[in-house]
């Protein structure tokens, strides 16, 4: 029997070995994308940029939500978006990548997790690009820019493992479900409404509300990154161990079933 030890180093191994495809992969990724587009890269800017407008002016004036005791609500309403908008779009992306590469992983032989990999760590660049509206909106709010700020790698960081854990163990059941595309579509939009994104679970007064909330690991990310950004304050325990555990436990469990499936795939595609 294969201890986790040696299976974490085999999946290094192939991770070193392959870490040019994976950039390559990348670069592809991204030039697809803006092609042919008069502002390319602009726009992971300028839509995070509308959205927040928008969601600013639905939520402040047609529902009068003006996110009373949140402080600076367009920062707020921003890097809940962000987070999320990161979540949905890398986890997506990596649920149909081994599918979409199915004539290649017939041909030539690839570590299949190279791919839903892949579609996270792009997802990522694209964050990081639209890291430049929040930017934005902090200067024209006159939000301070606290020392803490350093401290919002570590909601990323994890964030990204638990979306590539998500991420591969949703491409192992588009192989053989392919509903799941259309249904993982409807859950992250009941999910959006669930993760704090415009609110604060708080203003409700509804403990078993609130409570609910919590159990979303979404929730934890978004409120981490706000506790380092926002508020300047330093992480709290339970943000601590809450991310990196959900994080940990996620991607473990998506490299086993990834792991323990991927020599069905091609039975399948």
């Amino acid at each position: 029997m294969v201890s986790p030890l040696n299976t974490l180093r085999l999946y290094i191994k192939d991770f070193l070995r392959y870490r040019y495809l994976l950039y390559n992969l990348i670069s592809r990724d991204f030039k697809l994308k803006y092609r042919r587009s008069v502002l390319g890269v602009a726009w992971s800017v300028l839509n995070p940029l509308l959205m927040c407008g928008v969601m600013v002016v639905v939520f402040g004036n047609l529902f009068q939500f003006r996110g009373e005791g949140i402080t600076n609500y367009p920062v707020y309403l921003v890097i809940g978006q962000l987070m999320f908008t990161f979540f949905r779009e890398s986890t997506t992306m990596a649920m149909g990548s081994v599918m979409a590469n199915a004539m290649l992983l017939r041909k030539v032989y690839i570590p299949k997790y190279v791919f839903p990999l892949e579609k996270t760590c792009f997802g990522l660049v694209n964050y990081f690009f639209s890291f430049i509206a929040l930017i934005i909106i902090m200067i024209i709010t006159g939000s301070p820019l606290h020392p803490t700020v350093l401290l919002a790698v570590y909601p990323i960081l994890t964030m990204f493992l638990f979306s590539l854990g998500v991420g591969l163990v949703l491409s192992t059941m588009a192989v053989f479900f392919r509903d799941v595309i259309h249904l993982w579509e409807v859950f992250t939009t009941v999910l959006m409404y669930f993760s704090a994104i415009f609110y604060d679970p708080a203003q409700f007064g509804n403990i078993y509300l609130e409570t609910l909330i919590k159990f979303n690991p979404i929730y934890w990310y978004i409120t981490a990154f706000r506790a380092a950004v926002l508020d300047g304050k330093l992480l709290s325990l339970n943000m601590v161990v809450i991310c990196g555990a959900c994080s940990l436990a996620m991607l473990a469990f998506g490299l086993l079933v990834f792991k323990k499936n991927q020599d069905k795939f091609v039975l399948y595609m």
